[in-house]
């Protein structure tokens, strides 16, 4: 695992992580644009992005797995689904 490995990973990401970025940031806006409660929409939008980060992670870990960025982005992704998760539950139990 060298810097060309890091690069193709970036590149990766680069190609990959604007899609759902897009397609999350649309679901959140016809959440909000739909009168659901804020907090509602943000752990929706937090669960489905890291969901889909996530996913993205899991198809690149065959290939990316010994990378320290790698690792860092799961990281994240895990982060995002447990936030979402939070969130989610926070809105939902005290509303």
């Amino acid at each position: 695992m060298g810097m060309d490995d890091n690069r193709v990973f970036l590149n990766y990401l680069a190609f990959t992580v604007p899609h759902v970025t897009v397609f999350a940031g649309a679901v959140f806006g016809i959440l909000v644009l739909l009168g659901i409660k804020t907090s509602l929409a943000l752990g929706i939008f937090a669960l489905l992005y890291g969901v889909m980060l996530l996913a993205i992670a899991l198809v690149a870990r065959e290939h990316f797995s010994g990378l320290g960025l790698y690792r860092l982005y799961l990281a994240f992704s895990v982060f995002l689904v447990a936030t979402g998760l939070f969130l989610l539950y926070r809105a939902l139990v005290h509303s």
